[in-house]
Formats: structure tokens, C-alpha cells, sequence
């Protein structure tokens, strides 16, 4: 019998990462993309990684309805959807969201940054307008999804609440989580943040300036070699 639940993955390459993020080493992000596709294999469900290779629009919303509509189009009823930079993501995390899915329209798992690192839904309950037009990789994401969803009565269920990876400041709260950390990850957090103090330190307000840009515009990357 063929399972009604597939996989997304939904997540640039390392080297397109470097482009957006403010943490430039590509070594952490390779190990992040294998160490998610490790975790979702566990699963024993079918699984689609799009890339910025694969993925088809103009704007960040539009990619992803469109990959998660390619993915419902092969045929099957649930797409659970996540990125590649959840540290502590697990194996565990995406059963429970397939097993939630058996019994509400849509599983969330929100992210401390105010996005989401899961999200499931049903293809009978997926309106493409609506995600289109949503915040995209905004802090406004969860609240205004959550709006979106009581309007059209939809039933919720959430996952337990994790830090994705989106800049510096993120290192510290996942390295001082409670959570279990995968060693390699683990090594080469410490070492980015190693880094990252003692080019801090060191650095002149003027060199500070070059190597990270404003708090508010994720981008501009410190250059590690690891």
C-alpha cells in the first residue's frame, strides 16, 4: 500500500547559503544538509529535496507553494515540509507530525526566530493563494498563519519549539540548548563561535563593520575555513 505522506525538503545548497546568511562556512552547512536528509532516511518515507535548482518562481512564497504542489501532484494526500537547518531535528519529530496529520488539517513546528522549522498539511486543506501571500522568513510568519488558519476553521497541532540556524546570534542558543546535538555539528559550532569572538575581540569598530553586517539584514558572511 503506498504511504500518503512524503517528505520536503525545502533548502538551498551550501554554497547558495553562504549567499544569505551570516555565517559563511560552507563545511557547517554541507554537514547540516547531509545530517537532515540522515534523519528524514530514518523515516522510511518518501522524501523530496528541492534545492534552489529545483525550485520554480520570483519570490520565496511562490517557490515553495509551487514545490509543495509539484510533490502533491506524484500523488500523495500529506506533505510534511522542513528545512536543512535545524540542528536538533529528529527522526521523532517528523513521526509525530505524520502521526498528528492522521487526525488534524495542518502540524507545526515553530521555530524561536517566530517562523516555523515543520510544517505538515493535507492537500484537501492546502490553499496555495493563501501560503503564496503569507510572510515569508519574516518574525510575523507564525502569528499570521496562525490567524489564517482559525479563519478557515482549520484543526492545529504543534511540535515542541526549536532554534534554527539563520545567523550568529542563533550558535549560542542552540549550543546552550538542553537538547542531544550531533557530535560533528556540535565541533564545528564551538569552532564557529571560537571564531566568531575572536574576530569580534580583535577587530577594530571599522573591520567589525566589514565582517558583519547590521543585526537587522541577514547576510554578509564572515569567511571560515574549518
Amino acid at each position: 500500500m503506498k504511504t500518503k505522506t512524503a517528505i520536503l525538503i525545502f533548502a538551498n545548497s551550501a554554497e547558495k547559503e553562504l549567499t544569505s546568511k551570516s555565517i559563511s562556512s560552507s563545511d557547517f552547512f554541507n554537514l547540516l544538509d547531509s545530517d537532515t536528509v540522515k534523519t528524514v532516511k530514518k523515516t522510511n518515507l518518501p522524501y523530496f529535496h528541492f534545492s534552489e535548482k529545483e525550485q520554480i518562481g520570483s519570490s520565496f512564497g511562490e517557490r515553495f507553494t509551487n514545490a509543495i504542489e509539484t510533490v502533491f501532484n506524484k500523488g500523495f494526500e500529506h506533505v510534511i515540509s522542513l528545512g536543512n537547518d535545524i540542528p536538533h531535528l529528529r527522526a521523532s519529530h517528523i513521526l509525530k507530525a505524520t502521526q498528528n496529520l492522521a487526525t488534524t488539517d495542518y502540524v507545526l513546528g515553530p521555530s524561536t526566530d517566530g517562523g516555523f522549522y515543520l510544517m505538515g498539511f493535507k492537500k484537501t486543506h492546502f490553499n496555495k493563494t493563501s501560503f503564496q501571500n503569507l510572510p515569508w522568513q519574516t518574525a510575523k510568519l507564525r502569528q499570521r498563519l496562525n490567524t489564517e488558519l482559525q479563519h478557515q476553521n482549520e484543526s492545529v497541532s504543534y511540535l515542541e519549539i526549536l532554534t534554527d540556524i539563520d545567523d550568529v546570534s542563533d550558535i549560542d542558543s542552540v549550543l546552550e540548548s538542553f537538547k542531544t546535538l550531533d557530535f560533528k555539528i556540535k565541533r564545528l559550532l564551538l569552532i564557529l563561535r571560537k571564531t566568531i569572538k575572536t574576530i569580534v575581540t580583535s577587530a577594530s569598530v571599522f573591520q567589525y563593520a566589514t565582517v558583519f553586517e547590521s543585526p537587522y539584514n541577514k547576510g554578509s558572511p564572515i569567511s571560515l575555513h574549518i
